[in-house]
C-alpha cells in the first residue's frame, strides 16, 4: 500500500488536509502544486441514466414523508470506521439510507425538509475532490488514493434526488427549526448538530417505522433477493467441488471459497460465513472457521452471497463430507429436514408468524420424546421448552437487506403478526448434540444439523427461493456426487 502525501500550508484551505506523520516527503514545492493543479481532462458523465430502483425509491420516500408530515426527517449513511491506525473497514452504508436513496456512499445524508404539501428532499454528498487545493492527491481520501466521486450533477441524475455539499449540512441542521428527527447511530458528526433538537423517543419512533417498511418487499426487492439466492446457490456448489482440498487445509479453504462467490458475482457475503465441520456445526454461530474437515464428519454450511444493492440470501445446508451420510447423521438429518418440511408448509398469507415455527418444533419434539433423549408427552416438552436443549434458537427470521432484517420493528407487526404476500423469511430448523452433552448417547454427542431455506409468502401459500439446492439427504449425496464427477 502507497503512502500518503502530507498537506503543506500552501495547499491547505479551510480544513487541513491530514498529513501522515512519518511520510517520505516534507512538504510540496510551488512548482508542483501548480504543476498538479491543471492539465487534467474534463471526466464530467453526462449520458448516466437512473439506477434500476429508482422508481422504488421514490415510493418509499413519499411513504416516509406521508407518515412524518411537517418534520425535518435526516438519515444517514454514515461514515467510515477505523480498521487499525490509518486503514479503514470496507464501506457499508445504513440500511435505512440505502433503501431510501439507492446509494451507497460513505458521509452522505438524506434530509427530507417539511414544505406545506410534503417534503423537499436533498440528498447531501461528498462532491468530487478538490483539485485547487490538492485534496485530489494529497487527502488518503482523495480520488487518486481511493478512487472517483461522483459529482452532485451526476449523483441527481443517478439518484433522483436533487444533491448539495454535506460539508454544508451541519451548520444548516444547527440552524433547523420545528420538529427533528434522526435515524441515530450511523454519523456522529450529524447527531451533533442536531443535539438540542431530537429525542431520543422520536428518533426511535422513525427508526421502528422505517424497519416496518421493509416487512413486505416489492417486485425489485424480491428480484435483488432471488439473484442472492442464485449466487448463493453456486457458491454451495464451488464448496462441495473443493472439500478435498478442505480436508487438506481447513474450514477456512471453504469460506475463502465461497466468498469468492461472493464477490465475484455481488457486493460481499450477507454475514459472516459459517463453515462448520464435524463438532464445531454444534456452535450456532460459528465464524472462526480455522477447525479440520475430515470425511465421516458432517460440514454444517450456513451462508449467503449479498448484491450490489445490499440485499441478501441465507441458506444452510448440512452436508456429509465424505459424501455420504452415516445411518445416525441421516437419522438426525431426516427429522431436522421433516421439521422443516412442517415449517414451510406453514407460510403462507393469513397465517400467524410463530406457525411456521411451532410446526417444525412439534416435530423435532416428536422425535427426541421418540428416540428417547426427552421424557414425553410431547405437549408436556413443548410447554416446558425442554427441546430447546437441542434446537436452541428460533425456526427463521425476516430477510432482506440484513440478514436478520426488519429488527426494529414492533413485536405485533413481526412475531406477534401475521404473514403478508410478500414477506420474505427463513425457514431453518436444527438439532444440535453438544460434544460434552451427557444425557445423550456417546454417539450424538458432537453432530449439529441446520437446514435452512428462503420462503417467499405468495398469494395463494409460498415460493422456495433456494429450492435450486438439494434439501433431501438422498438428493444432497446424489447432487455431491454429481459435483465431484
Amino acid at each position: 500500500m502507497a503512502e500518503e502525501l502530507p498537506e503543506t500550508p500552501e495547499t491547505a484551505e479551510e480544513e487541513p488536509i491530514k498529513q501522515r506523520k512519518n511520510g517520505l516527503y516534507p512538504g510540496v514545492s510551488d512548482e508542483l502544486a501548480a504543476n498538479m493543479r491543471s492539465g487534467w481532462a474534463d471526466t464530467e458523465l453526462h449520458e448516466l441514466e437512473p439506477i434500476p430502483q429508482v422508481a422504488e425509491t421514490a415510493a418509499r420516500r413519499a411513504a416516509l414523508s406521508a407518515r412524518f408530515p411537517g418534520e425535518r426527517l435526516v438519515v444517514p449513511a454514515g461514515n467510515l470506521k477505523t480498521r487499525s491506525n490509518d486503514t479503514e473497514y470496507s464501506f457499508r452504508a445504513s440500511v435505512e439510507y440505502a433503501y431510501l436513496t439507492g446509494n451507497q456512499t460513505e458521509d452522505g445524508v438524506l434530509v427530507l425538509e417539511p414544505t406545506a404539501d410534503g417534503h423537499r428532499e436533498t440528498l447531501y454528498l461528498l462532491p468530487r475532490s478538490n483539485r485547487e487545493n490538492g485534496e485530489f492527491w494529497l487527502d488518503g481520501q482523495g480520488e487518486l488514493w481511493v478512487g472517483r466521486r461522483h459529482s452532485l450533477t451526476e449523483a441527481e441524475k443517478l439518484y433522483g434526488i436533487p444533491a448539495s455539499d454535506v460539508r454544508e449540512l451541519a451548520g444548516r441542521l444547527r440552524e433547523a427549526t420545528g420538529p427533528v428527527r434522526i435515524v441515530r447511530g450511523h454519523d456522529a458528526g450529524v447527531e451533533a448538530a442536531l443535539t438540542d433538537k431530537v429525542t431520543a423517543e422520536r428518533d426511535e419512533e422513525l427508526r421502528v417505522f422505517l424497519s416496518e417498511m421493509r416487512l413486505v418487499k416489492d417486485d425489485f426487492e424480491i428480484g435483488e433477493l432471488q439473484k442472492a439466492v442464485d449466487s448463493t446457490v453456486r457458491g454451495f456448489e464451488d464448496v462441495v467441488k473443493v472439500l478435498d482440498k478442505a480436508e487438506a487445509t481447513s474450514e477456512r479453504y471453504i469460506e475463502g471459497t465461497f466468498f469468492l462467490r461472493a464477490r465475484v458475482e455481488g457486493n460481499d457475503v450477507g454475514y459472516g460465513s459459517i463453515c462448520a465441520a464435524g463438532p464445531h456445526a454444534t456452535t450456532l454461530h460459528w465464524v472462526r472457521n480455522d477447525g479440520p474437515v475430515r470425511s465421516g464428519d458432517l460440514l454444517l454450511l450456513d451462508a449467503g452471497v449479498e448484491t450490489h444493492t445490499y440485499y441478501t440470501a441465507d441458506v444452510t445446508r448440512t452436508l456429509p463430507i465424505g459424501g455420504r451420510y452415516s445411518e445416525l447423521q441421516k437419522k438426525i438429518y431426516d427429522a431436522v429436514y421433516d421439521a422443516q418440511e412442517a415449517g414451510i408448509a406453514a407460510v403462507k398469507p393469513g397465517a400467524k408468524y410463530r406457525d411456521f415455527h411451532d410446526a417444525a418444533q412439534r416435530v423435532l419434539a416428536e422425535r427426541l420424546v421418540e428416540w428417547g433423549l426427552v421424557e414425553g408427552p410431547v405437549e408436556r416438552v413443548l410447554e416446558l421448552g425442554l427441546q430447546r436443549r437441542w434446537t436452541l434458537h428460533g425456526t427463521g427470521h425476516m430477510l432482506g437487506m440484513d440478514v436478520h432484517d426488519c429488527a426494529a420493528a414492533r413485536t405485533e407487526t413481526y412475531v406477534a403478526g401475521t404473514l403478508e404476500p410478500g414477506m420474505v423469511l427463513t425457514v431453518e430448523p436444527g438439532l444440535y448434540f453438544q460434544a460434552d452433552d451427557l444425557t445423550v448417547p456417546e454417539e450424538y454427542r458432537g453432530i449439529g444439523v441446520r437446514i435452512e431455506d428462503d420462503i417467499l409468502v405468495t398469494e395463494d401459500g409460498n415460493r422456495n427461493l433456494s429450492a435450486a439446492l438439494p434439501r433431501r439427504s438422498d438428493d444432497v449425496e446424489a447432487w455431491m456426487a454429481s459435483l465431484k464427477g
